[in-house]
């Protein structure tokens, strides 16, 4: 399971979570993006990898189910 977990983030998760409109939080996405180097957005999108994916999981877990906003 472990390798479809990054597959299912690249092709379900990320789309959802770049499509969901960010209101509120565009500027600090933005101004961390741009303040950080190369690697720095790399490590950065990994952790953000890895945060998604757990919030899937527990999501599953629980059983919640969110109407769409």
């Amino acid at each position: 399971m472990s390798d479809f977990l990054p597959w299912l983030h690249a092709h379900y998760i990320r789309p959802q979570l770049d499509a969901a409109p960010k209101r509120d939080y565009a500027f600090h996405f933005d101004l961390i993006r741009s303040d950080l180097p190369p690697a720095g957005r790399e490590s950065l999108d990994k952790v953000l990898e890895f945060t998604a994916i757990q919030a899937f999981l527990l999501g599953l877990r629980t059983g919640e189910g969110l109407s769409r906003l």
